[in-house]
């Protein structure tokens, strides 16, 4: 049976203390397992308004109603506010998750911050950014995170390196390379291990290997505009071929204003045949794999303002 496993990003104070939990009551009603993972340190989402010079950007904000999902409190978070501490204020919340038997994983400590700076920072910056996360997780759930997905899908040579030493076994950092019409342009995607230079890195990437709704809502794809009464349908048509996928969504969408579109997703899979599966239960089903090893690749999405990192087609290169 194929696996659709289940990432969910939670990247604001908001997202931890409402959509998060909105999520584990959902899951649990569909009987779908998930992995959550988590924001740790403060919210300082209000910066991300810096991103409005970068090309794309307030085309996307237009398209997907960031203040109606985020609030406006939440973008005023280290602007006009002061940016809450997640992990500190959230704690039990985020046990909620565990204690439900859900598999909780790192994020980042600060999201605005590591997705803004992450590509260009030295060992130094990133070490220490990453360890405040993992050092938090750890005081909050008691055990060692065994898994991590990068805040908007940016990481660096160091970060990569820095999954190895805190024991990190796998992670989904990283996307499946999409066509304009949503498609997978490579069929081959999926589990894979990373080259940096002058090694080979232990860690199993678990990419993204389709869109998220903020990046399908409000496009125009084959001649139609993609909302909330055809983008589950658009989804499901690209999982009607039963391989594994990785689908990542974030607590503050799918956990609120569109959970509705979500449920339609889990009732559409399920018919399709897939078990809902968390970044843990993908990596047992592959890791005796002999899986190929792939440069650090950057490259833009549609409907994604920016680079971010893709699964390149290049087997054992280094950047």
């Amino acid at each position: 049976m194929p696996l659709l496993t289940l990432k969910i990003d939670v990247d604001t104070f908001r997202g931890t203390r409402e959509g998060a939990l909105n999520l584990v009551r959902m899951l649990q009603k569909h009987r779908a397992n998930a992995t959550f993972l988590y924001s740790l340190g403060p919210d300082h989402t209000g910066w991300a308004l810096k991103r409005a010079f970068r090309p794309g950007f307030l085309q996307k904000v237009s398209r997907t109603s960031v203040t109606e999902h985020y609030g406006l409190k939440t973008l005023m978070y280290g602007v006009l506010l002061p940016g809450p501490d997640i992990g500190r204020k959230c704690s039990a919340e985020m046990r909620v998750a565990r204690d439900a038997g859900f598999e909780c994983g790192i994020h980042t400590w600060d999201h605005v911050v590591w997705q803004d700076n992450v590509r260009t920072c030295d060992d130094a910056w990133t070490d220490r950014q990453m360890r405040q996360a993992f050092d938090r997780f750890t005081d909050i759930f008691g055990y060692a995170p065994r898994t991590h997905g990068a805040a908007g899908w940016q990481m660096n040579a160091h970060a990569f390196e820095r999954l190895d030493a805190f024991g990190i076994a796998y992670a989904s950092d990283g996307r499946s390379r999409l066509t304009e019409e949503g498609a997978l342009m490579m069929q081959t995607a999926g589990p894979h291990r990373i080259s940096v230079p002058g090694k080979t890195l232990s860690c199993i990437q678990l990419p993204t290997t389709l869109p998220t709704l903020d990046e399908l809502l409000g496009r125009t794809i084959t001649g139609a505009v993609i909302d909330h009464t055809n983008i589950a349908k658009t989804i499901l048509r690209l999982t009607e071929q039963p391989r594994d996928h990785v689908f990542t969504l974030h607590a503050e969408l799918e956990g609120q204003k569109l959970a509705p579109i979500f449920e339609q997703l889990l009732a559409g899979w399920r018919a399709q045949g897939y078990d809902f599966a968390s970044m843990e239960n993908y990596y047992q089903k592959v890791k005796s794999d002999t899986l190929p090893t792939r440069m650090v690749c950057w490259g833009e999405l549609p409907g994604r303002s920016g680079e971010l990192i893709v699964e390149s087609n290049q087997e054992n290169l280094t950047t």
